[in-house]
């Protein structure tokens, strides 16, 4: 096993030539993964540490968690890429090092992450409001990442008639992997009523536990609504409506890369959601032109050459496009053509 103060990519290597012949996954990432902390808490080491990897330049990089997999990890991916927070993931490895800052990736279930962030082990992550709200930390939400949209929802099967809202359930068995929201939810049910609301926690396959019959309802996400379905439940009640957030620790050693890294995912998710429209128009027919193409502040008009007509190029939403162009089209606009934005600074 690796010693206390060893560089990381020597730990890196002794895990390797230790597990080389290993069938067994081996989670070898949470070894070295908070290398710059004096102490984490370890429930599977013996002395409740890992080892401290000090070397200065470890210990001054900035810490991202994204999720290791599960429903919002391609679009997490796509995200860092479109940031241009490169990196290279080593073969069964959860950190990787980003290539073009001084900034180090580590990937850990999206459950985990708002703790870690939460208790300033982490500088940033990116994770479900859901899993924020389920955790009760106190962390900065610094921006809605417009994906991964679902519901918390409390759901009870078809054939329960008899449930028609949720105080029909309050009393009876929850299971959920999401207890302190469901308790929370259920609290005030049961202050209402005097009744004692038993929540059970499973760690997934929860839209099984009726068909088992391990529970009278669940609190469960619903993304399309097809899992809950072929389960045959149906939602009694909205208990949060949740997407993915980059959350930063408020006690983070790295505000000035923070920021960085907020200015990087917005401008590639502004570059995503709009488009460059350029066109020509008659100076007589602009203000109709204009109407259509306002821009997100203005649009910017320049004059051509010869004759009385101007060249015209806007930002426009990227899902109206194609009706954007028709519509100039049918004004008198010429020679419409319409741009990709790789990134952006707004």
């Amino acid at each position: 096993m690796p010693v206390r103060g060893q560089p990381v990519t020597h730990v890196m290597m002794q895990f390797l030539r230790e597990y080389e012949d290993s069938s067994k996954h081996i989670d070898l990432g949470l070894e070295y993964l908070f290398h710059n902390k004096k102490k984490i808490e370890r429930m599977d080491s013996p002395d409740n540490t890992v080892c401290v990897l000090d070397t200065p330049e470890e210990k001054s990089n900035c810490l991202l968690a994204v999720p290791k997999k599960g429903r919002i990890y391609e679009r997490c991916m796509k995200l860092l890429a479109g940031a241009g927070l490169d990196h290279h993931r080593p073969t069964r490895l959860d950190v990787a090092h980003c290539t073009t800052l001084p900034l180090t990736i580590v990937f850990l279930p999206a459950s985990d992450i708002a703790s870690y962030v939460g208790e300033g082990n982490v500088d940033i992550g990116i994770t479900g409001l859901d899993c924020v709200e389920e955790c009760g930390v106190d962390v900065e939400k610094v921006l809605e990442l417009g994906f991964g949209d679902c519901k918390l929802c409390l759901q009870a099967p078809e054939a329960a008639t008899e449930i028609k809202t949720a105080e029909d359930v309050a009393g009876k068995r929850i299971v959920t992997s999401f207890p302190h929201l469901a308790r929370q939810y259920f609290d005030k049910i049961d202050k209402i009523k005097n009744t004692e609301t038993k929540i059970r926690y499973v760690s997934g396959s929860v839209e099984a536990a009726c068909g088992l019959g391990l529970a009278d309802a669940v609190v469960d996400l619903v993304e399309t609504g097809t899992t809950m379905k072929a389960a045959g439940l149906r939602i009694v009640d909205t208990i949060l409506n949740t997407e993915a957030y980059l959350i930063a620790s408020k006690t983070s050693r790295h505000p000035e890369m923070v920021e960085i890294i907020k200015k990087r995912i917005t401008g590639y998710m502004t570059a995503t959601s709009y488009m460059m429209i350029s066109y020509n128009v008659s100076r007589d027919l602009l203000p109709k032109c204009l109407q259509i193409t306002p821009g997100k502040r203005s649009a910017s008009v320049a004059p051509l050459e010869s004759g009385d007509a101007v060249a015209v190029n806007a930002l426009v939403i990227t899902k109206k496009s194609s009706q954007i162009m028709d519509e100039l089209e049918a004004v008198g606009a010429t020679d419409i053509l319409l741009f990709g934005i790789s990134n952006s600074r707004m």
